[in-house]
């Protein structure tokens, strides 16, 4: 076991309400027993279900995460931290550490609120493969949740794949989506230069929502047997159903907060008999028994290896400046955002 001297204080980050993001100075924690003490390097702002917390469009009653260590018990109810993508250094370890648990000095992740100093049970704990930088790993839940999107989606040799939506999420699916044998695969984006970073990352034809269904139905010749949509919005979801082909089955991979979602059903998608299934990270498809959430995990990080999504980043705020990054990323002015320095100053 290795102690070091504690900390005195740590910074935190904290949704006071509505667009409303706070920076706590409170006290650092020392770890109990089977608790890993960690120093955050690094965290994400997730531009999903995290804008949609900040937003205030979450019912305040629902559960954050009762899959995660971190948000048993926590609910979205004003005020509440948040956050769930944080890398950084063991200092220390409480009293009976698991078997297997990281070593002082250890790169690790872990699903935590955006904090700079923070203790978990050691076991919740993710090693950072080596060779893997701390931005992209910081990145990592993009990655897992793209690997769960095609578990749901299954895609087929041959098939014609399109992705709606090509945020940082959407262009890691396309990244994964370039490495299978598909008849096709394009992306649907409305912002030019989110559609020139698909074609980086291997979409073979990038195009804007209002030419999406006749390009796709030209260019696969009816549609697409696969589409997943990660756009984050109600029309991706109507651009969606509008490209699958007839008995084509369209992954929606978003949270679509805030209210009820209008959808067109009539048309193609009642008479092309189109399906939709809904899938989310916390939970994986019926896959069999030798499936796990563990398991998916070391695959993602396996392939994270190889993909850099660090290079998406385009914004870069200390911690203690955290609304800063919230605003623009609310305003769509960035495609993912990293909130670094995460020192107690």
């Amino acid at each position: 076991m290795t102690r070091t001297a504690p900390a005195a204080e740590r910074l935190a980050v904290w949704f006071d309400g509505p667009r409303r993001v706070g920076v706590r100075r409170e006290p650092a924690p020392a770890p109990a027993a089977g608790e890993a003490r960690v120093r955050t390097s690094v965290s994400a702002i997730s531009t999903g279900t995290e804008l949609a917390a900040y937003r205030g469009r979450l019912d305040p009653e629902l559960a954050r995460d009762e899959t995660l260590a971190a948000y048993r018990g926590g609910a979205f109810r004003f005020p509440f931290p948040y956050g769930y993508a944080s890398v950084g250094r063991v200092e220390a370890l409480g009293s009976n550490p698991p078997e297997g648990a990281p070593a002082a000095g250890s790169r690790v992740f872990a699903f935590v609120p955006h904090q700079s100093i923070f203790c978990i049970p050691a076991e919740a704990l993710l090693p950072i493969p080596a060779g893997v930088p701390d931005e992209r790993a910081a990145l990592f839940p993009y990655l897992e949740t793209a690997v769960n999107l095609l578990l749901d989606g299954a895609p087929r040799i041959g098939e014609r794949v399109v992705v709606v939506g090509q945020g940082a999420l959407g262009l890691a699916l396309t990244a994964l989506l370039a490495r299978y044998p598909l008849g096709g695969l394009i992306a649907v984006e409305p912002k030019p230069d989110r559609r020139r970073r698909s074609l980086e990352f291997g979409a073979r034809e990038a195009v804007p929502p209002e030419e999406a269904a006749q390009r796709v139905r030209r260019a696969f010749f009816g549609g697409a047997e696969l589409v997943f949509e990660v756009s984050g919005s109600r029309s991706g979801l109507d651009a969606a159903i509008r490209a699958a082909a007839r008995d084509g089955r369209v992954i929606a991979g978003s949270w679509l907060a805030g209210g009820p979602t209008p959808l067109d059903l009539g048309g193609w998608f009642h008479r092309g008999r189109v399906r939709i299934v809904s899938s989310q990270v916390s939970h994986l498809p019926p896959l069999g028994p030798g499936w796990t959430i563990e398991r998916r995990r070391r695959l993602a990080w396996e392939l994270l290896g190889g993909i850099p999504l660090e290079t998406l980043v385009t914004l870069r705020v200390p911690l203690a400046q955290a609304g800063r990054a919230y605003a623009r990323l609310d305003a769509g002015e960035e495609l993912a955002a990293l909130l670094v320095n995460c020192t107690s100053g």
